[in-house]
């Protein structure tokens, strides 16, 4: 693959990551086509290859892949099998189907880390409420339950103090996805992150960040994490040695504990841009949007510094059942320092991401003060 002979770039889904990944081919000069379950959605918005339906349609992925010269994801929730099929097609697919059939699915992802000696929590495989007792002798309690796929925002993720919220748990899971793993309880002292982007010739790292969680969803991004710089080199040398394991090209976001004893544990990882890398956008030279571009299209990357000293990112998550539009554009818009981002989603429910608002500056306390404050005033 040329860039030069590449005219449109496909992704598989229509969410936020897609729409500011949009973006970022745009600028650079790409068409992109979009193929989501829904009409409308915030990256099909944006292009007039947009693809309505079922990834499993066979005839419309070929469609989709017949206008699309080469081919990335938004999430990792499209299944291994999709993407060979789009690369049986001739299509080059970012990340490959092999990179995705060991990320996709929690215990691989965990069995491949501890294969390559990555630290990462103890962790077992669970077959069915019989295996309580033995989940206990190996991890202790409390542990946490996870769907082996389809978690994310804290959908698939459940803490057992007892039998019961682990027979309960394990019912609730499985309506989600029948595999189910469980982890040790981590005491931690921070959440850290990072991107990764890597290529055949390059690799990429963006700062540590610190993320802070509100019912399991990411809320707060502040970057670069008030941690050692000892801590930070171990951070960025697990992230990197973790891609590395997967055989990874492309983009990924590497998320992390601090423990209360100072290890650095890889919790989980993502083969896409990624929520905690959103600050990118004004905080970075190049953002990770458009060196996800880069590397798809095995362009030189750009340049991850930060272009200040500090930089604070707030998910704007639904406060209201409802549709999608914000109510007071020009109260938040009068804070001159506020970067606000609107994701165009159609409806908006308590607690889904519906945009984000950034704040860069020196002085790390006062912007996030104001990034707080603003985030309470709007109203979505």
């Amino acid at each position: 693959m040329n860039a030069y002979t590449v005219k449109t770039i496909g992704i598989l889904g229509g969410g936020q990551l897609a729409r500011m990944s949009l973006f970022a081919a745009k600028r650079l000069g790409f068409n992109v086509a979009i193929i989501e379950k829904e009409k409308n959605s915030p990256a099909g918005q944006l292009t007039h290859l947009e693809f309505t339906g079922s990834f499993n349609d066979r005839k419309l992925l070929k469609k989709f892949a017949e206008v699309s010269d080469v081919i990335t994801l938004e999430n990792e929730f499209v299944d291994a099998g999709i993407i060979g099929y789009l690369e049986d097609l001739g299509k080059k697919v970012f990340p490959s189907s092999q990179t995705i059939a060991l990320i996709q699915d929690k215990l691989y992802q965990k069995q491949t880390l501890q294969k390559h000696g990555i630290p990462v929590a103890e962790f077992t495989d669970v077959t069915g409420t019989d295996d309580f007792e033995k989940v206990c002798e190996t991890l202790g309690l409390p542990f946490i339950l996870k769907s082996r796929k389809m978690g994310y925002d804290g959908y698939g993720i459940a803490l057992v103090k007892n039998r019961k919220n682990f027979n309960d748990a394990l019912e609730k899971l499985r309506k989600r996805h029948l595999s189910v793993m469980a982890e040790k309880f981590i005491r931690f002292k921070l959440e850290l992150a990072t991107i990764v982007v890597r290529t055949k010739k390059q690799l990429c790292i963006y700062p540590v960040v610190r993320t802070v969680q509100r019912n399991h969803i990411c809320h707060i991004v502040t970057a670069p994490a008030e941690i050692s710089g000892s801590a930070k080199k171990l951070a960025g040398d697990i992230a990197i040695a973790s891609v590395e394991a997967f055989r990874g090209y492309g983009i990924f976001a590497v998320e992390m504990f601090l423990t209360s004893d100072n290890r650095i544990l890889v919790n989980e990882m993502a083969p896409r841009p990624h929520n905690s890398g959103h600050y990118t956008i004004e905080g970075c030279v190049t953002s990770q949007f458009e060196n996800h571009i880069r590397s798809v299209l095995d362009l030189p990357l750009g340049s991850s510094e930060m272009v200040h000293p500090y930089a604070v990112m707030v998910n704007i998550l639904g406060k209201t059942n409802g549709n999608g539009v914000m109510k007071n554009y020009k109260t938040v818009l009068a804070n001159k320092s506020i970067h606000l981002h609107i994701y165009g989603k159609s409806r908006s429910s308590k607690g889904r991401k519906m945009g984000h608002i950034t704040v860069t500056g020196s002085n790390l306390k006062k912007i996030l003060s104001v990034a707080r404050q603003t985030e309470k005033q709007i109203i979505i």
